[in-house]
């Protein structure tokens, strides 16, 4: 006859067994499945608040049976970790930039190009039919990505701020350096409008610009705001070189461990938070601009966004010709 104790320690192996058939980032709890997801904004962002809402979405319809435990603000690193640990399966989802994304899959990048858009309703045009889908899928049944695209999310348009002085025109950011994302289309980008281009991950931006590394960066206006760069940056550029949306994405490795009732829920409330978080970044941005004024930043507009264009050509002779199909579908978008 087995011993109690020899009973608890089979039970304990069994489940030890169990949970190591299971994929990495899922967590067995009487069959409960915890998604942990990954952004590097603050809690309150509206990325972080759409992939939460989400996850109370799928407790709710699953019966508490999947939940979503949001790691916000780096917590698991920047965008290039959080991409590195989805496709491995150390996590489920991340939400993380396209341009954090094109080195992995290389069609996003046709969304990278400099002044690809007309303006932010141009953009979302676009992510919102054929052309968003298509891109979508392109993540989903790209073999090495090992990710799947649920979904995209707005982050508005990106411009330049820094430490140093006013920018009025292109002679200005000469010999400055600005940080950029990991993605060579940015450091041609930068250095093309007369800057140098330093690629360094979101997690470090705010220590460089505090300590003299890089003079600048450029971004959106919450993330400029609320990750608290305008705190050492005083002068922020509104150029808007880049129109760049966000992807959430989920491990393939998780994914495919949920059974199909599970994955199409997945997809539909993912599909349900890309407009969820458009109106939560409008608001979020119009805040992000009067605290940025109220602190007394000095908000320069550009009237005439043409040298700038003018400037990026090279990147679009460099890079544009191999989406050349793509970009005049997306300029045809009205």
């Amino acid at each position: 006859m087995i011993e109690r104790r020899d009973a608890l320690r089979l039970a304990a192996a069994t489940m030890l067994v169990l949970a190591s058939a299971l994929p990495h980032g899922v967590a067995l709890a009487q069959s409960k499945v915890v998604l942990k997801a990954s952004d590097v904004h603050p809690a309150g962002y509206p990325t972080v608040v759409a992939v939460e809402d989400m996850g109370k979405k799928l407790d709710k319809a699953t019966n508490g049976r999947i939940t979503v435990q949001m790691y916000p603000s780096m917590q698991l690193g920047g965008e290039k970790e959080a991409i590195e640990q989805a496709q491995v399966g150390a996590l489920a989802l991340a939400r993380v930039s396209v341009g954090a994304l094109g080195p992995v899959v290389d069609d996003l990048n046709v969304f990278n190009l400099p002044y690809l858009f007309r303006n932010t309703a141009h953009m979302q045009k676009v992510i919102d039919g054929p052309i968003g889908q298509e891109l979508l899928d392109s993540v989903s049944n790209n073999p090495k990505a090992g990710l799947i695209g649920l979904c995209w999310m707005d982050a508005g348009a990106r411009s330049l701020y820094d430490t140093k002085k006013p920018i009025h025109n292109i002679a200005d950011l000469k010999g400055m350096k600005f940080r950029v994302m990991g993605n060579p289309m940015f450091v041609d980008m930068m250095n093309s409008l007369g800057g140098n281009g330093v690629a360094m991950g979101y997690d470090q931006v705010f220590n460089a610009l505090q300590t003299g590394v890089v003079d600048g960066a450029e971004n959106n206006p919450p993330s400029f705001v609320f990750d608290n760069h305008y705190t050492v940056a005083k002068y922020y550029t509104l150029d808007e070189h880049l129109i760049v949306p966000e992807m959430l994405v989920m491990s393939k490795k998780i994914f495919d461990g949920l059974s199909p009732a599970d994955q199409a829920l997945v997809k539909k409330f993912a599909r349900e938070a890309q407009g969820e978080e458009r109106v939560l970044w409008q608001k979020y941005e119009k805040d992000a601009m009067d605290k940025a004024k109220a602190a007394g930043i000095q908000v320069i507009e550009i009237a005439d966004k043409k040298p700038f264009q003018d400037a990026v050509k090279p990147v679009w002779d460099k890079y544009g010709p191999k989406y050349a199909d793509m970009i005049k579908r997306i300029q045809a978008v009205q």
